[in-house]
C-alpha cells in the first residue's frame, strides 16, 4: 500500500540541512572546486551543544538543550540569530548557520555565518523564566562568542529584550559594558535605529524590484504573506504602504483573506489585542495551508523553513515568491516552481536586511557614533538593490535561476577569502 504524506508531514519530514548541503554541492560542481575545498565549505568550523538547567517559577527544575554553530570565519567574525522554538535541532541550526555564511558574503558584509537555538516553546514560560534561560545559555557559550568572534541577534522566539539580557550577562562577566556582543538590542542600550524593521524593509525592497522586473506595477499587484510575526507583519505593512494590495496573511493559528485588501494597521492592532490574526473583522478565515495556493502576484513565506515542498509546490499560483523566512522552499519544490515559471527570490538575498542593519549597528557601536533613521534606511535600500542587481546579472550571465546565482556568488566569495588566507599548518 502506498502512503501519501499530508502537506504538514512532508514539510516536517524535510531536513533543511539536506537542502543547504545540496545547494552547496551544486555550486561547488559549477565552480569546479575540489573535494577538499568542498568539505571545508560544507563543515562547520565549530559547534557546541549545552545543557541549560532552569529553575521554574514553581520551584521545579528542568533541563533544556541549546546549540551554537559557527559555520565559517573566512570573511570575518561569525554572525547569526538565536532561535527559541520547540522544533530547534542541531541539523536545523547547522543549515541556518551555513545559509548565514552565504547571506553575509552575498551582501558583502564582513562576517561569517553562525546560528544558535534552544529547544523551548517560549509561549509556555514566564518572562522571568526566559530571562534565566537566556542568561544561563549565554554563560554556557561565553567562551566562543564576542564582538570579534561571534555576534548573536534576534530570531524566531527572541527579541530586543533577549539581546539586552545577553549583553548584560556577557558584560557583567567581562567587568565592563560590551555593546558589540549582540545586535538587535534596544536603542537605549546601543541598538540601531531601523534595526527592528530592517528584515521586513529588505524583503519589500526586493519584492518591489522583482515586481518591476516582471512588469507588474505595485498599485496593480496583489500579495499574500505567510507569517505575521516580526518579519511578516512589517512586510505586509510596507507592501501596503507601497500600494500593493495584501489580500491574505496567516499566523500559527490560521489564515484570513479579504479580496478587497486587508487594513494592515487595523490588523496589527487586532494582533496586539488578541495575539492572533484570527477573528479580524472584514476578513474571512481560510485554512492556513490554502494561503500558499492563492492566485496572487506575490507570495511571501515569512514563517519557518520547508513550508513549500513537493506536496504543495505544484499548487502554487503566485507569479513571484520572495522568501522572507530562511529555507521556506525545499529543493524538490524549487524544481517544481522553476518548471512552472515561478520567479523565486532566495532567502539569502530577500531577507538579508536584518544582517545588513546588524552590521550597521555593530559599526556604530564600535565607533560610538549613531546614525539617523534616514541614514540607516538609505544605506539599507542601497545595499539590497545593489545585491538584487548583482544576482540578476549573474543569473543572466550564467543562465541559472536566482537561487543558483546567489549561491554561486556567495560561495565563490567565501572560497576566495579562504584560498587567499591559506590553510594554517
Amino acid at each position: 500500500m502506498t502512503t501519501v504524506l499530508s502537506d504538514a508531514a512532508l514539510s516536517s519530514a524535510a531536513n533543511p540541512l539536506d537542502d543547504a548541503q545540496a545547494q552547496l554541492a551544486a555550486a561547488v560542481q559549477t565552480l569546479g572546486y575540489g573535494e577538499g575545498l568542498h568539505r571545508l565549505l560544507a563543515s562547520p568550523r565549530r559547534e557546541i551543544t549545552v545543557s541549560i538547567p532552569l529553575r521554574r517559577d514553581d520551584g521545579s527544575v528542568e533541563v533544556l538543550t541549546g546549540y551554537r554553530v559557527q559555520h565559517n570565519f573566512s570573511r570575518g567574525p561569525a554572525k547569526g540569530g538565536l532561535r527559541y522554538s520547540p522544533d530547534v535541532s542541531l541539523d536545523e541550526v547547522r543549515a541556518l548557520a551555513m545559509w548565514m555564511t552565504w547571506k553575509c558574503a552575498l551582501l558583502d558584509v564582513p562576517y561569517g555565518g553562525a546560528k544558535g537555538g534552544i529547544t523551548i516553546d517560549p509561549r509556555k514560560y514566564s518572562k522571568q523564566e526566559l530571562e534565566r534561560v537566556t542568561r544561563r545559555y549565554t554563560s554556557e557559550i561565553m567562551p566562543v562568542i564576542g564582538p570579534e568572534k561571534d555576534i548573536p541577534a534576534p530570531d524566531i522566539g527572541t527579541d530586543e529584550q533577549t539581546m539586552a539580557w545577553m549583553m548584560d550577562t556577557y558584560s557583567v562577566n567581562m567587568g565592563y559594558t560590551v555593546p558589540g556582543i549582540v545586535t538587535g538590542k534596544p536603542v537605549s542600550v546601543g541598538g540601531s535605529l531601523g534595526r527592528s524593521s530592517a528584515t521586513s524593509q529588505g524583503v519589500v525592497h526586493v519584492s518591489l524590484a522583482a515586481l518591476a522586473h516582471a512588469g507588474i506595477s505595485p498599485s496593480k499587484a496583489t500579495a499574500a504573506v505567510q507569517g505575521f510575526g516580526k518579519v511578516g507583519a512589517g512586510t505586509a505593512r510596507f507592501l501596503a504602504d507601497a500600494g500593493v494590495k495584501v489580500i491574505a496573511v496567516s499566523d500559527q493559528y490560521g489564515a484570513i483573506q479579504a479580496d478587497s485588501g486587508l487594513d494592515i494597521v487595523a490588523l496589527e492592532r487586532h494582533m496586539g489585542e488578541t495575539g492572533t490574526v484570527i477573528g479580524f473583522a472584514g476578513a474571512e478565515p481560510i485554512p492556513g495551508a490554502n494561503l500558499l495556493e492563492l492566485e496572487v502576484d506575490l507570495l511571501v513565506p515569512a514563517a519557518v523553513e520547508g513550508v513549500l515542498h513537493e506536496g504543495n509546490a505544484h499548487k502554487v499560483s503566485a507569479k513571484i515568491i520572495v522568501e522572507g523566512a530562511n529555507g521556506p522552499t525545499t529543493g524538490a519544490a524549487d524544481r517544481i516552481l522553476a518548471g512552472n515559471g515561478v520567479l523565486v527570490v532566495p532567502d539569502i538575498l530577500a531577507n538579508a536586511g536584518g544582517v545588513i542593519v546588524s552590521y550597521f549597528e555593530w559599526v556604530q557601536g564600535n565607533q560610538a557614533y549613531w546614525w539617523t533613521a534616514a541614514e540607516v534606511a538609505q544605506r539599507l535600500k542601497a545595499r539590497m538593490l545593489a545585491a538584487w542587481d548583482n544576482v540578476l546579472q549573474e543569473g543572466s550571465r550564467r543562465g541559472v535561476n536566482l537561487r543558483e546565482a546567489a549561491t554561486l556568488t556567495a560561495v565563490e566569495r567565501v572560497a576566495d577569502a579562504h584560498l587567499t588566507r591559506g590553510l594554517y599548518p
